[in-house]
């Protein structure tokens, strides 16, 4: 019986520590790898401690040396940690079609956005295929690429585009990166186009700017072949992607682009080098040096263009930005700041910040922050996109 104790308490031991990322945020990589764990499947965590508890408790009617009391405490009280998620994404949900309407007009609805059954069976269709197109850029014997999902309609008019860029620290990832997404989008009806961009550090910004325009410039020359709208297109990335995203929206005065979306991305590269540390999990003055070829103080203009906050105005497309509190990669303070200026110009936008998640919150489409994420995202597409017909 002490073995099973010993067993149990390290069980419940090994979960409350886990469960305990959907609170504070995670110090190290490791950790957040845990958090996205926690965060994004505890709904399957939950029954897992409860069974631990249960059977702690049981062996609290043998002597012994082993705490038994608080091998049954500790998986309790993940149990209630790992559901955490899941009642809070059932809370913003009753809000946030209400205000999505209220940022981007009635044109912004859709499903409620939470569904508790879909944490365990999951809403996941059949795949299409995938279209990979390979472009050269002018004047270079270099060659870019991106993976292109047709949208599936019936009534066979030209579909919205959604143009997704990767995250990776500007210095790996590629176009394959979360597919998931990409073909659901495809379901809905949207085209999309997933692309590929040159890298840190041989590559220094605006290259990667440079990619989504001439990304853009394909895909408009091709509009009647993949059967897309060549003036309905909407920019979509994550973490560094989200930052090529806004910049590049923000500045290109491209009457196509009919919205930005970014997921967990920095949005003020200034900021981001004076908060930094040089222990912090990512090394960021490495990766900030190695994307803008210096600091600010070095390399002001690259940080002043890559950076979306210095180039909100008037005609700043509509953004939607969703981050989470206990982000361990990109600082909140990084989406609050870019939602502050928005605010002030009086820019349509809608900032959904989730209490419990981390970075890459989204990995599991049908956790808590996926839902929320996914639902966000059809009622903005569905608000500044023509209409789109799905299967």
């Amino acid at each position: 019986m002490n073995s099973l104790r010993w067993c149990l308490l390290a069980l419940g031991l090994a979960l409350f520590a886990c469960s305990l990322l959907t609170v504070v945020k995670a110090p190290t990589l490791t950790g957040w790898k845990l958090a996205i764990l926690a965060g994004g499947y505890g709904q399957w965590l939950a029954p897992v401690a409860l069974g631990t508890a249960v059977a702690a408790g049981w062996s609290m009617g043998s002597r012994g040396p082993i705490p038994a009391a608080g091998a049954a405490v500790l998986p309790a009280v993940a149990l209630l940690l790992f559901l955490r998620p899941a009642f809070s994404a059932d809370r913003i949900a009753r809000g946030l079609p209400a205000r999505l309407t209220a940022a981007f007009g009635p044109g912004a609805v859709g499903p409620y956005p939470f569904e508790w059954l879909r944490l365990y069976r999951g809403a996941r269709g059949p795949d299409g295929p995938i279209e990979t197109r390979v472009f050269a850029r002018p004047g270079t014997p270099d060659a870019t690429a991106l993976d292109f999902y047709r949208a599936r309609r019936r009534d066979g008019r030209a579909a919205p585009c959604v143009v997704t860029i990767h995250g990776g620290g500007w210095d790996n990832g590629d176009r394959t990166q979360l597919p998931e997404l990409n073909h659901r989008l495809a379901r809905e009806g949207y085209a999309v186009a997933a692309l590929d961009y040159r890298l840190a550090p041989r590559w220094r910004w605006p290259a990667q700017s440079e990619d989504v325009a001439r990304a853009l410039a394909y895909l408009k020359a091709h509009a009647v072949e993949l059967g897309l709208d060549p003036t309905d297109f909407v920019l979509f990335g994550r973490s560094a992607g989200g930052q090529i995203a806004t910049a590049y929206a923000y500045q290109a005065g491209d009457p196509a682009i009919r919205g930005v979306v970014s997921f967990y991305g920095p949005q003020d590269l200034r900021f981001a080098w004076d908060y930094a540390r040089p222990d912090d999990v990512l090394n960021s003055f490495q990766l900030l040096k190695q994307y803008l070829g210096g600091g600010p103080e070095a390399e002001p203009a690259a940080y002043a263009s890559s950076s979306a906050l210095f180039h909100v105005g008037a005609h700043t497309p509509p953004t939607l930005l969703i981050h989470g509190r206990l982000d361990t990669l990109v600082w909140h303070r990084q989406s609050e700041r870019l939602d502050d200026r928005l605010t002030a110009v009086r820019a349509p936008h809608l900032f959904l910040s989730l209490p419990w998640a981390t970075h890459a919150f989204d990995y599991n489409l049908d956790g808590p922050g996926g839902q929320l994420a996914t639902g966000a995202l059809d009622a903005f597409l569905a608000s500044v996109t023509r209409e789109a017909a799905p299967e």
